[in-house]
């Protein structure tokens, strides 16, 4: 008999913390708000941030430093594409000044027509670009990435040694993915983190991604909390959840649990003692 009102309980090594995040308003986001075929122009080729971007990147950063989150996360993922990179690491990143220091910065001055000083990687988690968590892919020219040459001396902390192809070959110009294949990377990718160690972790990536992935869970929830999950991302929305391993895909054992018994010892529970046989109370 279910007594649970609806509530769950989990071992806490089995939940990791993740912080999805869309990225700010690109300059693919204004156009197509405008006329949806626009997103069909080559000159949308890798959308990099707006002036209006780089505002919603300041505030969410102010946000999640001043709610902890950015002294908590232990990672930064985020697609590999301009909007997201610059997004990412603007929130997540150190300060913008790199003067005086040998250490590389997670993106050089202007990089991507940001008209942004550089940002650097001292003080703040290490991030790591990764091709799973991408945009809807094919047909929309905002959606299909550069090389990783181009990228790596723009984003020069960022690490694209997860990514297999220099080129972008997942894009097709006349070939839009079914938005079942795109929820099924999503729930890859979800499968994915359960590689990594970290247990909080931030993630930059797109609305299509997030709306289609989300929308495979929550289906025994009550309905506000699976539109609480589901609804669509707003540019630079962050919203905090936590990913369960029901299916024992992840492996760590836990970092606070204590086995008890030591020294060893008689333990028989009180409870046990005061009913008979058949289970019954004394």
């Amino acid at each position: 008999m279910d007594v649970s009102g609806g509530q769950s309980v989990y071992p806490l090594h089995r939940c990791k913390t993740i912080h999805l995040v869309r990225h700010a308003q690109g300059i693919h986001n204004v156009e197509g708000e405008k006329d949806h075929s626009a997103y069909l122009s080559r000159h949308l080729f890798d959308a990099h941030l707006t002036p209006l971007g780089w505002q919603q990147v300041d505030n969410l950063r102010k946000h999640v430093q001043t709610s902890g989150i950015s002294k908590r996360v232990e990672l930064v993922i985020t697609s590999p594409l301009l909007r997201c990179m610059q997004t990412a690491v603007g929130v997540f990143g150190g300060e913008d000044s790199t003067d005086g220091t040998d250490v590389p910065p997670l993106m050089v001055t202007d990089a991507g027509e940001s008209n942004h000083p550089a940002i650097s990687s001292l003080n703040c988690p290490p991030f790591i670009a990764v091709e799973g968590c991408r945009e809807h892919l094919g047909v929309h020219w905002c959606d299909k990435r550069r090389s990783i040459s181009e990228y790596k001396p723009l984003f020069p902390a960022i690490d694209f040694s997860l990514i297999e192809s220099d080129d972008d070959v997942l894009w097709e110009l006349d070939v839009r993915e079914k938005i079942e294949d795109v929820a099924s990377r999503g729930i890859e990718f979800f499968k994915w983190l359960w590689t990594r160690k970290e247990k909080e972790i931030a993630i930059v990536t797109h609305s299509g991604l997030l709306t289609h992935t989300l929308a495979k869970f929550g289906g025994n929830c009550h309905p506000d909390v699976k539109s609480e999950i589901s609804k669509r991302f707003q540019n630079c929305e962050l919203r905090s959840m936590v990913l369960v391993d029901r299916s024992m895909v992840g492996s760590d054992s836990s970092a606070t649990n204590y086995p008890g018994k030591i020294p060893s010892g008689e333990d028989a529970p009180s409870d046990l003692a005061c009913t008979t046989p058949d289970g019954l109370p004394n």
